[in-house]
């Protein structure tokens, strides 16, 4: 993966991820995440519609922009795999937390907020990234 890439990953951007909706539309959120090791980890609450359509159909795509007056972006394509409650669920969860704020102390007190709520993680292993905006390896 192209290292301009990486880099726009791994920053605190906002993504939209898109799931296949029951009636045949896409369903779209925008989502926190965390991009480690060629993978992509959200965090999302169960009961969620996301969650029942990846649970019903695991293909997503994932879009990362690079927000106002940056038109770059990142779209990542494939099957979702989902980390169920538990030990690993919970450390992924407070990582993506953590990359969203300025300190460890206020992603611990956004997470007393939201720990009680059961959620999974979505993890994406990218089939195809299709990008603009990073030169001569766009799609």
């Amino acid at each position: 993966m192209n290292a301009q890439i990486l880099e726009f990953l791994q920053a605190d951007r906002h993504a939209i991820l898109a799931t296949n909706g029951r009636n045949g539309f896409p369903q779209l959120t925008p989502v926190w995440y965390i991009f480690e090791d060629s993978v992509l980890y959200v965090s999302a609450q169960t009961r969620t519609v996301k969650v029942r359509n990846l649970r019903r159909d695991p293909t997503v795509t994932v879009c990362v922009d690079g927000g106002r007056g940056d038109a770059r972006y990142v779209s990542l394509r494939g099957k979702a795999e989902l980390i169920e409650p538990g030990e690993r669920q919970n450390a992924l969860r407070r990582r993506i937390i953590r990359h969203y704020h300025a300190d460890d102390a206020q992603a611990e007190r956004y997470y007393e907020t939201i720990q009680d709520t059961v959620s999974v993680i979505i993890t994406l292993r990218p089939e195809r990234i299709v990008s603009s905006g990073f030169g001569p390896t766009d799609d």
